[in-house]
Order: C-alpha cells, then sequence, then structure tokens
C-alpha cells in the first residue's frame, strides 16, 4: 500500500534499552511519522483521531523535553509520575501514552480490516 511510504522512524526500527525500556525520543519520532498516513486514510473521517493522537505526542513530549537525560525512556517518565503521584491527573504523560497507545491500537485494528479486504471504511472502523 503506498502510502505506508511516508512512514519515517518505524517502531519496529526502535531499539529496547536493557533495563531500562523504550527511548523516548525515538518512540515520539516513529508516532509523528503516523500522523501523514491518517491524513491520506481520510482526512474528515480521522481528524478527530489525528487530534487526540497529536495532543498525546505533544503532551509526553513536553514532559520528555524538561529533562531529557532523566526522560530518557517511557517507563522513566511513568515511574517519576507515578512517585510524585500525578501520573492519574489529567494531562499528565502517563494518561497521554495511555490514551496514545490505545490510538495505536485502534489504527492496526482499522487497518488490519482494510489489508483483510473490507471496503468499506465505516465498517472497518
Amino acid at each position: 500500500q503506498p502510502f505506508l511510504l511516508v512512514l519515517g522512524t518505524r517502531f519496529s526500527d526502535i531499539e529496547l534499552r536493557e533495563e531500562e525500556g523504550i527511548p523516548t525520543e525515538e518512540f515520539l519520532e516513529s508516532c509523528y511519522a503516523i500522523v501523514p498516513v491518517l491524513d491520506k486514510l481520510g482526512p474528515t473521517v480521522f481528524a478527530p483521531v489525528k487530534m487526540d493522537f497529536v495532543g498525546n505526542i505533544k503532551k509526553i513530549n513536553q514532559k520528555f523535553i524538561t529533562n531529557k537525560e532523566e526522560f530518557d525512556t517511557l517507563q522513566k517518565i511513568v515511574l517519576h509520575e507515578v512517585n510524585a503521584g500525578v501520573a492519574q491527573v489529567r494531562n499528565s504523560a502517563t494518561e497521554a501514552l495511555l490514551w496514545l497507545k490505545r490510538g495505536l491500537k485502534f489504527l492496526k485494528g482499522f487497518l488490519t480490516e482494510v489489508k483483510n479486504g473490507e471496503k468499506n471504511i465505516q465498517t472497518a472502523l
């Protein structure tokens, strides 16, 4: 499928760090690379998904840029917020990560339906 060629950093290219987890910067780059795909899939239908997606990426990035060394993995961000008692606060990076993961699962499910031959977008959704 030609539209997938717009992807930059791929999730499968991310190298997990022993004991430390998923590198924040590479993960966010992979997420940003999906945004143009949402436009190609349907700028109107996917507008709310895109807005949600980008908003959650930005929330995680805002946390990351406050201390790139300390927050170099997603796990370190979550542990920091859990220890600070803010992980469940609205707009926390932890909450954003949870919703971003849900968005990625939704998108994967949708693309799987399309790949398996579903022509009707509403049905695939």
